[in-house]
C-alpha cells in the first residue's frame, strides 16, 4: 500500500544509552534492571516516550509502511516475549536513512534505520540489532544514565530529561543544553555509556537464544560491519553511537559460542523486507535496483528467487511497467497467496491497472483467513477509495483507527474518505488527530473547534466534539510540562 509511505531523518539517541560483558550462561544474568525506579517512575517514562515519538513524526516523519511495520513488528514482539525485566509496552518503528543505526528511549520505543537491511545478511543477524536496543529499554540505560548525571551535576533529573526532549524539538538547542548539563562529568559518561553497550550485547545476546534466533547472529553482524567500516575515514551513527573496540566483539563471540549451535531455515519475510526496502527505501534509481536484483538473483539459491523477483515487481510497479509486474506476481501468488507482502504489492498493481474488483477479492479471501489484519485491512479501504467506494471504506476505517489510533495512514485514509464524500466535519476530525500524533496541540484543537462549530447544536456529534477538544487540552498541557 504505496499510497501514505512515508520518509523520514533519524535522530540518535543511542549516544545517551549506551556498554562489562562476562561469560556466564543467560541463567545466571542478574536483575539489575530497576536501579532508576526510585528517581523516573515508568508511567513518567511512558510520558517521555510518547512525547518523544510524537515529535520525531513531526521533525521527519517515520517511515508509515504497513507491511514494513507488521514485520519488523512481529520480529520485535517475539524477542519482547522472550526479554527479562519487561516493564513497558513495546513499539517499533522504521526511517528511511541508508546509514547503519538503531536507538532506543523512554516508553518501549525501537526505531531502526532502513539501512540495517542492506548490512544484515540474515535474520538473526537483524533481529541481534533488535534485542540489543530492547535491553536497553528493559535494563533501563537511559534513566540509570540520568541518574548518574543528576548525581554529578546540580541539575534534576527533569531538567536533564527536558534537555532531552528539547534536543528532538530542537537539535542545536538541546546539544547546547545537554552540553552544558555533562560538561563536569564527561569521562564518567563514557565509562557509562561502556557498561551499558556492554550489558545490553549480553541481554541481547540471551534473548536472542530464547526467541529462537541464531544467538551468533550478534557477533556476526558486529564482525562484518566492523570489517566493512575498519579503514573508512567516517564511520556509519551506529559505529559511533554503540562504540565496537575489540574486546567488545571478542565478548560477544565467547558469549554466543556458549550457547548450542543452531541450524535456522532462510526466513523469506526477512528477504522479502530486505527487497522491499532496496525498491523502496534505499535511495536508488530503478536502473540500479534492478540491477541489484539481477546480479543476486545470479548468485541466490533457489528458495530466495521468489524474494527477488518480488523486488523486481515492486520496481515495475513504481515504474508503470505493469505488464511485467503482473507476470511476477501471478506467480508468486500462486505459489504463497496469503503472502501479505505478495498481496500489498498486487494491491498496488490492480490499483495503477484500475482492476479494483480483482484487488477486491484477493484481500477479501486473505481477509476471511486473517480476520482483522492490519495489512490487509488498510489496504482493502485504499482500494475501496481508489474505485470511488468512500463510504464503504470510512465504517472500516473507523473501526481501524479506534484499534489503531497512533497509526498516521488509517487517519490519513479516513481524512480522504471524508473529503472526498465531502464531510467536512469527519475530515477535519481525522486530520486533527494526525496533527495530535505530530504534537500539533493547537491545529488539532482548532479542527475539532471548528467541527464542533458545524455540529448540530447539542447533537451526539457536538458532545464527541467537545469531549475530544478537552482531552486534547489536557494532553497540551502534560506535554508542556514534560518541558
Amino acid at each position: 500500500m504505496q499510497r501514505f509511505l512515508r520518509t523520514t531523518v533519524g535522530i540518535v539517541l543511542s549516544a545517551l544509552l549506551c556498554t562489562q560483558t562476562l561469560a556466564y550462561a543467560d541463567q545466571d544474568l542478574p536483575d539489575i534492571g530497576t536501579t532508576a525506579a526510585g528517581t523516573l517512575t515508568i508511567d513518567k517514562e511512558l510520558e517521555y516516550g510518547d512525547a518523544y515519538m510524537r515529535i520525531l513524526r513531526a521533525s521527519s516523519p517515520i517511515i508509515s509502511d504497513p507491511v514494513m511495520d507488521e514485520y519488523i513488528g512481529n520480529l520485535g514482539h517475539q524477542l519482547v516475549a522472550h526479554a527479562n525485566n519487561v516493564k513497558t509496552p513495546f513499539h517499533f518503528h522504521l526511517i528511511r536513512d541508508r546509514s547503519v543505526n538503531a536507538f532506543a528511549f523512554f516508553g518501549g520505543y525501537v526505531v531502526a534505520n532502513t539501512g540495517l537491511f542492506l548490512h544484515a545478511n540474515n535474520e538473526s543477524e537483524l533481529a541481534s540489532v533488535f534485542a540489543h536496543e530492547i535491553s536497553h529499554i528493559t535494563q533501563r540505560h537511559l534513566a540509570r544514565h540520568m541518574e548518574a548525571q543528576a548525581r554529578n551535576t546540580p541539575l534534576t533529573i527533569a531538567a536533564l530529561v527536558g534537555s532531552l526532549l528539547l534536543a528532538i524539538a530542537s537539535p542545536e538547542a538541546g546539544i547546547a543544553a545537554l552540553n552544558a548539563t555533562t560538561a563536569g562529568s564527561m569521562q564518567a559518561s563514557i565509562n557509562y555509556t561502556r557498561s551499558n553497550e556492554q550489558e545490553a550485547d549480553r541481554f541481547g545476546i540471551a534473548t536472542l537464544a530464547r526467541a529462537g534466533f541464531n544467538p551468533k547472529g550478534m557477533p556476526d553482524f558486529f564482525g562484518h560491519l566492523a570489517d566493512q567500516y575498519r579503514y573508512a575515514s567516517t564511520p556509519p551513527p551506529m559505529l559511533l553511537s554503540h562504540p565496537l573496540p575489540a574486546a567488545r566483539l571478542t565478548e560477544a563471540r565467547d558469549r554466543a559460542n556458549n550457547y548450542p549451535r543452531v541450524s535456522l531455515p532462510v526466513s523469506l519475510n526477512f528477504h522479502l523486507a530486505q527487497a522491499r526496502v532496496i525498491a523502496r527505501y534505499a535511495n536508488i534509481d530503478s536502473d540500479r535496483s534492478l540491477d541489484w536484483f539481477a546480479r543476486h538473483l545470479k548468485k541466490s539459491s533457489p528458495i530466495l528467487k521468489p524474494t527477488i523477483e518480488y523486488g523486481e515487481a515492486l520496481v515495475y510497479i513504481d515504474t508503470g511497467k505493469v505488464a511485467k509486474a503482473e507476470a511476477i506476481m501471478k506467480r508468486l501468488l500462486a505459489n504463497d497467496p496469503y503472502n501479505n507482502f505478495y498481496l500489498d504489492a498486487a494491491s498496488d498493481l490492480y490499483s495503477k491497472k484500475k482492476e479494483y474488483n480483482t484487488a477486491l477479492n484477493l484481500l477479501q479471501k486473505a481477509l476471511q483467513r486473517k480476520p482483522n489484519n492490519a495489512v490487509l485491512t488498510i489496504n482493502y479501504a485504499n482500494i475501496l477509495m481508489e474505485a470511488q467506494r468512500s463510504k464503504e471504506a470510512i465504517p472500516i476505517l473507523q473501526r481501524y483507527t479506534h484499534s489503531n489510533p497512533d497509526d498516521t495512514v488509517g487517519w490519513s485514509l479516513l481524512a480522504d474518505a471524508n473529503a472526498s464524500i465531502s464531510n467536512e466535519k469527519e475530515q477535519l476530525a481525522a486530520q486533527a488527530e494526525l496533527f495530535a500524533l505530530r504534537a500539533d496541540w493547537n491545529k488539532a484543537i482548532k479542527n475539532y473547534t471548528r467541527a464542533s462549530q458545524m455540529a448540530t447544536l447539542g447533537s451526539l456529534e457536538q458532545a464527541r466534539y467537545d469531549a475530544r477538544i478537552d482531552q486534547l487540552r489536557f494532553s497540551q498541557q502534560r506535554f508542556a510540562a514534560l518541558k
